[in-house]
């Protein structure tokens, strides 16, 4: 083959991240099962956000679909990023609850459902303080109540990245898939920098954000379960591999003597970098130090 004819793989990519909220969704559905729950027409928005001067969105940001994945029943759940930053206020985190809650009963009544999550979010919708907060504690308790049941399949493709409270509901997910574009952690770099100063994390720092944040590293700690292109077809297909794979045998937030063990064996009387961090904790792994 001559050079001329050669086209590289990633021209023929379908990217995932350039979709909206709602197209992503609709991507990891087997073709023709897609059903929207409380959607755009239904006008169901937030009422805080007008008396903020801030407009809302016939949504509220939150897509909520049931469907079927490799011929499995799911309810996918996608935020979109775009508005609000994909934040949780009082309605989208009430469509959340009740799509997980739905699926739980569905699971109760012999029908497996599992949920797939999308989350392009800073956490909390500042608009909505405790009404946030308090969304976010009943979507990870109805998480917690599904994937007793049915698998909870997380995706954090980009370009937000997944921030503050939600970060904690990806934490309870059963699995994690992750892009290389992708961010996952409590604080954000702003965040981090505003409470402890530019030495503790310099929010500039593109390259420091992913090294500490980023989907390759989150994935090579074992804090996520699959690093995947950006790409509709990689990510339906570990999406599909895990819907069909079941609840896990142990949950990640399960496993508290393995990360009380790994904190406890840092050596925090100097500053790690975030390779050597991984490489400590895939070494110990490979040692049999964890599991």
């Amino acid at each position: 083959m001559s050079d001329s004819t050669f086209v590289p793989s990633f021209v023929n990519r379908r990217s995932f991240i350039e979709l909206n909220g709602r197209a992503r969704a609709q991507s990891l559905l087997d073709e023709g099962t897609g059903k929207e729950l409380v959607g755009p027409f239904d006008r169901v928005e937030s009422p805080w956000l007008p008396m903020q001067d801030a407009v809302p969105q016939a949504d509220d940001g939150c897509i909520v679909l049931k469907g079927r994945i490799a011929g499995n029943p799911v309810v996918l759940i996608s935020l979109e990023g775009a508005f609000q930053g994909g934040s949780i206020g009082e309605v989208s985190g009430a469509k959340m609850t009740a799509a997980l809650d739905l699926a739980t009963r569905d699971s109760s009544a012999g029908t497996p459902t599992a949920a797939v999550l999308l989350l392009e979010t800073g956490g909390v919708r500042l608009q909505e303080a405790n009404l946030g907060l308090a969304a976010v504690a009943e979507v990870i308790a109805s998480i917690l109540s599904l994937r007793q049941h049915a698998p909870v399949i997380t995706v954090v493709a980009g370009t937000v990245g997944c921030f503050g409270g939600m970060s904690l509901a990806a934490g309870v997910s059963s699995y994690v898939v992750m892009t290389r574009e992708a961010r996952l952690g409590l604080n954000g770099p702003e965040v981090i920098e505003q409470e402890s100063g530019i030495e503790e994390f310099d929010a500039s720092d593109r390259a420091l954000i992913w090294a500490v944040h980023g989907g390759e590293q989150r994935v090579g700690m074992g804090l996520a379960d699959a690093l995947v292109e950006d790409s509709i077809d990689e990510i339906s297909s570990a999406v599909r591999k895990y819907v069909l794979a079941g609840k896990p045998a142990q949950h990640r937030s399960e496993q508290v003597p393995l990360y009380r063990e790994r904190i406890a064996a840092l050596d925090t009387s100097k500053q790690i970098d975030p390779l050597t961090l991984r490489e400590q904790w895939s070494l110990r792994d490979s040692q049999g130090g964890a599991r």
